[in-house]
């Protein structure tokens, strides 16, 4: 069975290991590249600790969430491109094949704790020791959502490798690529507990690694559209901001995540 530690230390090893072999080559800016596109999310159970104001500490155990894609925006309100759960990279070749890059890397993801959904809730809330089943979800007890964003804001180092070339050009038509990378998480959560609701104001609030692997098509030159796999682990350390309404509370919790990508994106070659 993977664990929680043996897979983090898996992801660690890899981004050690790629920019070790990346120095034992002579890199310069050869070109950069834009991507936009939309995700879709999955996501390991989490066990959330909430320490509040009023006293209150308690962990909900292994509580489930799901994405919210949002695509019927798309069609709803097109000129609305950012309210689905979107993608862009911004990247820079590193050498005159564009076998590497680094890349400026945002997902706006949305995680969604489930409501109605049976967890169990340890330690005091109030005051008073808990230890027990209980329906979250509403004004019942509590809701919780980074859906204005978990927004993870990292970079990759990007590695990819040809598989098909037009037949009179010889350039790329099908390639493989994988990426790994890690930085930051810029959430706004809408919280509710009780039927106080605070939807915070975005904040760094923790960290968060992955890797990617998928393929990209050039169905002309210099326009590409990719879809690719994603996985990692994502830290929250804290996902309310220390604004007046919600001074004294915090919430943290860890997840895992696999996204699946899809992009279309243009290569600005020097």
């Amino acid at each position: 069975m993977i664990t929680k530690k043996s897979f983090i230390l898996s992801l660690l090893s890899l981004a050690f290991l790629l920019p070790v072999n990346a120095q034992q080559k002579k890199f310069s800016v050869k070109g950069i590249y834009f991507q936009w596109g939309y995700n879709r999310e999955f996501y390991t159970p989490s066990t959330i600790h909430f320490k509040l104001s009023d006293g209150s500490d308690f962990k909900v155990v292994h509580g489930k969430a799901h994405d919210k894609p949002d695509y019927d925006a798309i069609y709803k309100e097109p000129l609305e491109v950012s309210v689905p759960q979107y993608n862009y990279r911004l990247g820079i070749y590193l050498d005159k094949k564009h076998r590497h890059a680094l890349e400026v890397n945002f997902d706006h993801i949305k995680y969604v704790l489930r409501d109605g959904q049976s967890v169990k809730v340890i330690g005091f809330i109030k005051n008073q020791p808990v230890y027990g089943d209980s329906i979250i979800g509403g004004q019942r007890f509590l809701h919780l959502e980074h859906t204005d964003g978990g927004n993870l804001l990292h970079i990759n180092y990007v590695t990819q490798k040809t598989l098909l070339t037009t037949g009179a050009h010889h350039r790329d038509f099908l390639t493989f690529l994988y990426k790994i990378g890690a930085g930051i998480n810029i959430p706004r959560t809408d919280f509710t507990y009780h039927g106080d609701r605070f939807n915070n104001d975005f904040h760094i609030a923790g960290y968060n690694f992955g890797a990617e692997a998928g393929v990209r098509f050039y169905p002309i030159k210099k326009f590409f559209i990719e879809t690719t796999g994603k996985t990692g682990y994502v830290r929250v350390v804290n996902a309310l901001a220390n604004t007046t309404a919600m001074k004294g509370n915090r919430v943290h919790h860890g997840y895992g995540y696999v996204e699946l990508i899809g992009t279309i994106g243009y290569d600005f070659i020097f």
